[in-house]
């Protein structure tokens, strides 16, 4: 398995580490898990930004897993399809620490940065 298909797995998992946060930090508590959706949607403050967070890393996922097969499909050079995905994955945490913080400029250049990844993966498969 290559190092980009490991960072489609991280991908799908990132979500939940911004869902942890945003539980964990606002005194989530088991009986919470009953409606967990609301309960999400009545937090505040850096917990209401860690859900929001989750919410568009999900969105971001299937364009990327698309990208990372085409470019295998294509065979691109793995070397790049590889480093697109690492970078891929670090600018999604990044992004998710600077959704939390309220970093919102510094969070729209990150998320810029993400698309520019997979755009990117489809650039080397041409």
């Amino acid at each position: 398995m290559t190092i980009a298909y490991w960072c489609v797995l991280a991908a799908i998992l990132l979500p939940y580490i911004w869902t942890g946060v945003a539980k964990f930090t606002s005194g989530f508590r088991p009986r919470d898990n009953h409606n967990p959706r609301e309960y999400l949607d009545k937090l505040e403050g850096p917990a209401k930004r860690a859900h929001w967070a989750q919410l568009n890393t999900f969105e971001s996922i299937p364009g990327f897993m698309a990208a990372v097969i085409i470019a295998h499909l294509a065979a691109a050079p793995q070397v790049a399809i590889d480093a697109i995905a690492v970078t891929y994955i670090g600018l999604r945490l990044l992004y998710g620490v600077l959704y939390i913080t309220d970093k919102a400029a510094m969070r729209s250049l990150v998320w810029a940065g993400g698309v520019a990844c997979i755009v990117a993966l489809f650039v080397v498969s041409a």
